[in-house]
This record gives C-alpha cells, structure tokens and sequence, in this order.
C-alpha cells in the first residue's frame, strides 16, 4: 500500500462509479463531488489529521492498482474503508490490506480502537471485516438510503490488545 496519489484518479473514479462496487456503499457521486473527494484524500495525513488517510492497494506481483483503504482518526478512535474492483473480491485482498493498515496504525500511531461501518446486505465487507477481527457491535435501522432504499448499518469495532 502507496499513498494516494493524482495518479491514481482514473482507479479512484472506477471505485466511486462501478456499480458493483458502490451498489451496497453510496449512490453515486456527481463528478465535482468525486473530484472534490479526491483532492481532500490527497491531502498528506498526519495522526492529528482530520481527514482520511487513504492508500492505494498495489498488487506485489504486477505493481497494478486495485482498490483503496484508510483510516481516518477522531478522538482516539480510527474509522477505516476500503474498496476494491471487482475482479478482486474474494481473493483476501480486503483482508490483507485492512489486516495491514491496523497492524500499521497500531505499531506507529498508537491506536488501539478501529470502527467500521458498512451498509446491511453488505455480507463481503462483513467476512472481510470479521477475519480482520472486528465485530458487530450495533445495527442501526434506516441509517441511510441508498438508490432510494432504506439501508441499517452495521458497526464493527476492534480493540487492539
């Protein structure tokens, strides 16, 4: 995992409008809203950051780009995503890089708490998530609407030992 960089727009773009990637995330974004985004992930972070954190996923073997993670901190506690292509689910991508990036944020920023939040129905972010070790903490009903469905979320937490 890279840092992102202006390089990577067309990858972030297709993570943001492939619809088999945001179908169970986020509707949509318009073009100045994507652009916007991407402008403040690009931002370098620091641990009093107030915004994401977001890396590339890099394939070891072909260097070829695949998806993003991150994290972004408030009050102690890191928020982390990810997305990837689609050609890379259920290939232990997901977990690989968000194992990383926690074992990352707890070995140099010391943080201990990590949330996730991911939209029901989502049930491969959810494996992702839960062979990371995190666990469902709460479900919030009708937490947001997504190509006008309602959708509950649910939080996963990990406490780092």
């Amino acid at each position: 995992m890279v840092p992102l960089t202006a390089a990577d727009w067309p990858l972030f773009q297709a993570l943001h409008t492939e619809a088999d990637v945001i179908a169970l995330c986020f509707d949509p974004p318009t073009e100045a809203e994507l652009q916007q985004k991407f402008q403040h992930r690009l931002t370098p972070w620091h641990n009093a950051a107030e915004h994401w954190l977001c890396l590339t996923i890099i394939l070891r073997e072909t260097g070829q780009a695949i998806g993003v993670t991150g994290l972004c901190l408030t009050s102690g506690e890191a928020e982390v995503g990810y997305l990837l292509l689609p050609q890379f689910y259920g290939r232990g991508f997901g977990t690989e890089s968000l194992t990383a990036l926690v074992d990352w944020a707890k070995a140099t920023q010391d943080i201990v708490k990590f949330k996730a939040v991911v939209t029901e129905g989502n049930v491969g972010s959810e494996r992702v998530l839960e062979k990371a070790g995190f666990s469902l903490a709460a479900i919030i009903p009708d937490a947001h609407t997504i190509a006008g469905k309602r959708y509950a979320d649910h939080i996963y937490y990990h406490q780092a030992v």
